[in-house]
């Protein structure tokens, strides 16, 4: 079984900074893509930010320039750096990895149960 805890949610002002960090755990053989994702109330969830085992990252257009999103490959743990964050921001961030459970085995999509983050004067 394999759990994502998110952690560092929470209220800030806007232009205000927080770090999310996910730490993955159980029988993981190897993590593939880590990322992080949001959904606002009565929205869908969006990508926001996502990066491969070699370091690749991809950004969604609406926080380019604001997050940026690192890993530690060993610890099995990703972390997103939220900067001038906006009212907008505000949403539930889940976690997401794609792991294999054995070697040469299929990705499997893990999430956590996600992290409120809230942007408000």
């Amino acid at each position: 079984q394999v759990q994502l805890v998110e952690s560092g949610g929470g209220l800030v002002q806007p232009g205000g900074s927080l770090r999310l960090s996910c730490a993955a755990s159980g029988s993981i053989f190897s993590i593939n893509t880590m990322g992080w994702h949001r959904q606002a109330p009565g929205k869908q969830r969006e990508l926001v930010a996502v990066i491969t085992s070699s370091g690749s990252t991809n950004y969604a257009d609406s926080v380019k320039g604001r997050f940026t999103i690192s890993r530690d490959n060993a610890k099995k743990t990703v972390h997103m750096q939220m900067n001038s964050l906006k009212p907008e921001d505000t949403a539930v961030y889940y976690c997401n990895a794609e792991v294999t459970y054995f070697s040469g085995g299929y990705l499997h999509s893990r999430w956590g149960f996600g992290t409120q983050v809230t942007v408000s004067s």
